[in-house]
């Protein structure tokens, strides 16, 4: 009687951890298409917002990042809305939680930092202004990396760990160093600089975006 308690105990783990290994594998190409979406949009912003901001100066036109969650979740709903719906599991609700949090604290941290650069930026002057002015993008590049990171060793990914931790980190440290600034100063005189200074950080946000959530959310949408 205690061997059958056993293999009975036994054979109930194994099923539990199959059943988990499939609700990973669904999971992570439901994440991977939602990933895929995000990035698509973040660069499709990105450059929208590069556009305006090269064409009229204004920086107001950054606001529009507030945007994105709407459009993400309404893409990512339109275009799963014939596709069966993965089962409500712990893996699924552990990504979903990861990214609404992300979501919560990348979107408030980036209206406040956006208001409160626009308000120095007119009661400081430029030198002042300097030092206090936030510059949320290094930061948001920071979290975000952060969350795929988390998502990947929830899914087991290791593509989606290595891209996360690259594009986190290496946009972090490329945005605080000002690198693209750096070899823009020095390629262009001083009224050039300052027409095509709103350019890096469409430069950096694409790129990054790319590294972080297309590439990642492409390559988890097609595994087998």
């Amino acid at each position: 009687m205690e061997e059958n308690c056993n293999l009975t105990a036994e054979r109930s783990l194994e099923i539990i951890t199959q059943q988990i290994e499939r609700s990973r594998k669904a999971v992570s190409k439901e994440a991977g298409l939602s990933l895929y979406i995000a990035g698509l949009s973040i660069m499709g912003m990105a450059i929208l917002i590069g556009i305006c901001t090269f064409f009229t100066g204004n920086q107001i036109f950054y606001l529009l990042y507030a945007l994105l969650p709407v459009i993400i979740i309404g893409i990512d709903r339109y275009v799963k809305r014939n596709k069966p719906k993965v089962p409500e599991s712990l893996v699924g609700t552990m990504v979903d939680k990861t990214w609404q949090t992300f979501g919560i604290f990348a979107l408030s941290f980036c209206v406040f930092a956006i208001l409160y650069d626009l308000l120095m930026a007119r009661l400081e002057s430029p030198e002042v202004y300097g030092r206090l002015a936030i510059h949320p993008f290094r930061y948001i590049l920071l979290m975000m990396g952060m969350a795929i990171t988390v998502t990947g060793y929830i899914l087991k990914s290791r593509w989606l760990v290595w891209c996360g931790i690259i594009g986190g980190i290496g946009g972090f440290i490329w945005e605080s160093f000002g690198v693209t600034s750096m070899f823009l100063s020095r390629l262009c005189d001083i009224s050039s600089y300052c027409r095509y200074s709103n350019i890096p950080p469409t430069i950096i946000i694409v790129i990054f975006a790319f590294i972080g959530l297309t590439l990642p959310g492409w390559m988890l949408k097609k595994q087998k």
